[in-house]
C-alpha cells in the first residue's frame, strides 16, 4: 500500500481538529485559482496574443508610397514664375511600391511563427511555475496547520502534570530544582509554536499571492502522487522550458535566413501620371527599381556572421536547459527517496519508541520508580516525534508536488 494513503492516527485527529477543514481552498481548487488569477500568466497570455497579432502582418508587402510634385516649373528665363506657358511643366502624382525578395518574406513568417511558439512556451514555462508554488504554499498551509493542531493537543495533556510538579515537590517526591523543569518545557513548546504559526502566517501569505484569496485555509486531503522515475525522465523532451528554448533556435534560425536573403535584391515598381497644359496633353510614366548588394562582404556578410553566432549560441543554451533540467531531476528523485525513507522510519520506529518510552515512564511514576520530570521528559519527546513525523511528511508531499508538475507531462 502507498504511503501517500495512509496517515498516522495522531495525524488524522490533528486533521479532524485542524482549521483546515472550515477553509474554503482545496489543493486542485487553489491550482486552478491561482491559474485563472495569477498576474504572471496573464502577463504571459498577452505576450502570447501580441506575439499572434504581429504575425498577420509578417511577410506583407511594405506600405506604397504616395508622391506629389511638380515637374519643369520654370525658375529663370522669359517664362519664370509662370508655368502654364512652360511647354514641359506639368503636376505630377505617383504610387511607389517596395516588393522585399521572397526568401526574406518567407524568414518573415518563419520568424512570427517561431515567436508564437516562444511565447507559448514560455506561457507553459510560467504555468508550471505558479502551480509549483501554489502546491507548495498549499501544502505548507496544511501541515503547519496540522503541527499546530497536534501540539495544542500535546500541550493540553501535558498541563495536569505540569501543575502536579509543585505538589510532587511538596511531598518530597521530586528535588526542588525539578520545579523548574516544567516551566522550561513549556517555554519550549510555546517557542515551537510560536515558530509553526510565523510559519502558516509565511504560507498562507504566499497562498494569498498566487490565488488572491485573502484569508486562505487549506480543506481537503493532501495531493496524492505517484513517482514514476523514467516515465519523468521521458517526458523532459517535452518539457516546456526545453521547448521554449528549441523555439528560440527556430527564430534564431529564421534570423540567419533573413540575413542570407539580405544578399538577394529587392526590387519595387513605380507608375505616375503628369497633368500638363491641354495643348500638350497629359502623360503616364512607369518604372522598376532594383536593389543591388554589390558590397556584401562589408555590409551583409557581417550581420550573417552575427545571425550565424546567435543561432550557435540558441544551440548551446537549448543544450544547457536540458541537461540542466535533466540534473534537477535526478536530484529531486534522490531527495524524494531520501525523504521518503526519513518519514518512513519515523513512523516504523522513531515515534512508537516515543510512545513506548512515555507509557513506560508513566507506569513507572504510577509505581514510584520513576519522577514527574521523567515523564514530563517522556512526554515533550513523544510530542517532538509526532511533530517530527507531520514534518517528514510534509516534505514527501512537497516533494511529489513539485517533481510531478515541474517535470511530468502536461497529459
Amino acid at each position: 500500500m502507498s504511503p501517500f494513503k495512509w496517515l498516522p492516527p495522531f495525524a488524522a485527529a490533528a486533521a479532524l481538529t485542524s482549521p483546515a477543514n472550515a477553509g474554503p481552498l482545496t489543493f486542485q481548487g487553489a491550482l486552478d485559482r491561482a491559474v485563472a488569477e495569477a498576474p504572471s500568466l496573464q502577463a504571459t497570455q498577452l505576450q502570447v496574443e501580441a506575439a499572434r497579432a504581429s504575425s498577420r502582418a509578417a511577410g506583407a508587402l511594405p506600405d506604397p508610397k504616395l508622391s506629389l510634385g511638380v515637374e519643369g516649373f520654370p525658375v529663370s528665363g522669359p517664362f519664370a514664375g509662370r508655368p502654364a506657358l512652360e511647354d514641359f511643366a506639368a503636376a505630377r502624382i505617383g504610387f511607389t511600391q517596395d516588393v522585399p525578395n521572397r526568401a526574406r518574406r518567407r524568414a518573415a513568417v518563419a520568424g512570427a511563427d517561431a515567436a508564437i511558439s516562444e511565447a507559448e512556451a514560455k506561457r507553459l514555462v510560467e504555468v508550471r511555475r505558479v502551480k509549483v508554488a501554489t502546491a507548495l504554499a498549499w501544502v505548507d498551509v496544511a501541515y503547519a496547520e496540522r503541527r499546530l493542531a497536534a501540539l495544542d493537543q500535546v500541550s493540553a495533556s501535558l498541563t495536569p502534570l505540569w501543575a502536579a510538579q509543585p505538589s510532587a515537590v511538596a511531598a518530597g517526591r521530586s528535588r526542588p530544582a525539578q520545579a523548574l523543569a516544567p516551566i522550561q518545557m513549556r517555554a519550549g513548546l510555546e517557542d515551537r509554536r510560536s515558530e509553526l504559526a510565523a510559519g502558516l502566517a509565511r504560507a498562507k501569505a504566499e497562498l494569498t499571492r498566487w490565488t488572491g484569496e485573502p484569508a486562505p485555509m487549506a480543506a481537503g486531503a493532501p495531493p496524492h502522487y505517484e513517482i514514476d522515475p523514467a516515465a519523468l525522465r521521458s517526458a523532459l523532451e517535452t518539457n516546456p522550458t526545453v521547448r521554449a528554448y528549441a523555439s528560440a533556435v527556430i527564430r534564431a534560425q529564421t534570423d540567419v535566413d533573413a540575413a542570407r536573403a539580405a544578399k538577394r535584391p529587392d526590387w519595387g515598381w513605380e507608375v505616375a501620371y503628369e497633368r500638363r497644359d491641354p495643348r500638350f496633353g497629359d502623360m503616364v510614366s512607369a518604372g522598376v527599381t532594383l536593389s543591388l548588394p554589390l558590397f556584401a562582404s562589408t555590409r551583409q556578410e557581417p550581420l550573417l556572421a552575427a545571425r550565424k553566432a546567435d543561432a550557435s549560441r540558441a544551440y548551446a543554451e537549448r543544450e544547457d536547459a536540458r541537461r540542466m533540467l535533466a540534473a534537477q531531476l535526478e536530484a529531486d528523485l534522490a531527495d524524494h527517496v531520501m525523504h521518503h525513507g526519513q518519514w518512513m522510519r519515523t513512523l516504523s520506529a522513531v515515534l512508537p519508541a516515543a510512545q513506548q518510552r512515555a507509557d513506560l515512564e508513566t507506569a513507572s511514576y504510577g509505581a514510584g520508580t520513576a519522577s514527574l520530570s521523567d515523564v514530563l521528559d517522556a512526554m515533550t519527546a513523544f510530542a517532538e516525534a509526532k511533530l517530527t513525523a507531520l514534518e517528514r511528511e510534509a516534505m514527501v508531499m512537497r516533494d511529489g508536488a513539485r517533481i510531478v508538475l515541474t517535470y511530468g507531462s502536461d497529459q
